[in-house]
């Protein structure tokens, strides 16, 4: 999932170079939320691993 976050990131800073504005937005959102959607997902698995007992510290 960060690899497409990344993707439409590139695609953002391309399209914004060349004067597509309308869209470097779109795909600047898109990659937004990909990116948080990752964050929450690896968050989820943590607190997931924590309650099972298997991460040791």
């Amino acid at each position: 999932m960060l690899k497409w976050a990344l993707i439409f990131f590139i695609i953002s800073v391309v399209a914004g170079l060349l004067g597509f504005s309308g869209i470097a937005a779109g795909a600047s959102t898109i990659a937004k939320w990909l990116f948080f959607l990752a964050i929450a997902i690896f968050l989820i698995f943590l607190v997931m691993a924590f309650v099972a007992g298997e991460v040791l510290l």
